[in-house]
């Protein structure tokens, strides 16, 4: 149906939702500002590819145990670090994902920096079908969550921890969880990717690799599932788009980004000020219904 070339660039955008709708959960409704996400997603794809080429494990399987690997890990980090709040949280996080780094950099298993060469899975479903498929489904379990009784308590906890806290939620449970669930879709987005791309190294998921996850968050607008899909389609697809510009593109990716703080601060789809939100954190003013202070 689609060229080669259209084919992995959809491919890529779908990866991209897979890994901003994780962290949509913990960024968007629950209003935690990680930066350590990257970190996750790594143990995915590491897990995932030890997993398919050394026991044979169906694909699917693989990528679900990968994903079940980052969220024992988020859930084992999350009860001490999700105390903080605001700049503290995202520097512990960041910290945490430099010491994952750091360690597959220096382990025999994951080959050190020499990364894994990730054979091509023999699967029932395409993989680029099986990549839009998993997108589709993690987006509807996103929606699905939004709309919970543990989705609107992830949301009260945005707004006013303390507001949630007295009206019963119990605020670091709900937060762990939400950081377990993160971690999964990461982690799934990871398995996926390694195997899309055929090589992984621990030095490609490092700083970078969250803020691009963060980045289409914010783009597409904290908390909102359709926009978490179109920051994930828009900054998946600018790149090529923009290749034609060659030495200029990343000067006009970037020039783009700041008009959107600039006039749409809220994303193009969002209903969360992202500077009202740490403002708020860091308890400089309030933060009133809807993100604005």
């Amino acid at each position: 149906m689609f060229d080669v070339y259209t084919q992995q660039i959809l491919v890529t955008i779908a990866i991209g939702i897979i890994l901003a709708q994780g962290l949509n959960i913990i960024t968007g409704l629950t209003g935690q500002l990680s930066l350590g996400h990257a970190a996750f997603m790594s143990i995915g794809a590491f897990c995932a590819a030890l997993l398919t080429a050394r026991t044979g494990l169906p694909l699917p399987l693989a990528v679900a145990a990968g994903g079940l690997a980052a969220a024992l890990t988020a859930l084992l980090v999350g009860w001490p670090i999700l105390r903080l709040t605001g700049d503290y949280l995202a520097i512990c996080t960041l910290g945490f994902a430099e010491i994952v780094k750091v360690l597959f950099l220096n382990l025999d298993i994951t080959n050190r920096a020499f990364g894994l060469t990730v054979a091509a899975p023999d699967t029932a479903i395409p993989l680029p079908l099986l990549v839009l498929l998993t997108a589709l489904a993690v987006s509807l379990l996103t929606q699905s969550i939004r709309s919970s009784r543990f989705g609107r308590a992830l949301m009260a906890i945005r707004d006013d921890e303390i507001a949630a806290a007295a009206a019963g939620i119990d605020v670091a449970r709900h937060k762990v969880r939400a950081f377990g669930i993160s971690a999964f879709m990461a982690g799934v987005g990871g398995g996926l990717y390694a195997h899309v791309l055929g090589y992984i190294n621990p030095s490609d998921f490092g700083f970078l690799k969250s803020v691009d996850m963060l980045a289409m968050v914010v783009l597409g607008g904290l908390g909102s599932i359709p926009g978490a899909v179109l920051g994930a389609a828009v900054l998946g697809a600018a790149p090529e788009l923009l290749r034609f510009m060659a030495t200029y593109r990343m000067l006009v990716y970037g020039a783009m980004l700041v008009c959107l703080m600039v006039f749409r601060p809220n994303g193009l789809l969002g209903d969360v000020n992202l500077w009202a939100l740490l403002r708020a954190r860091l308890g400089r003013t309030p933060l009133r219904p809807g993100g604005s202070s």
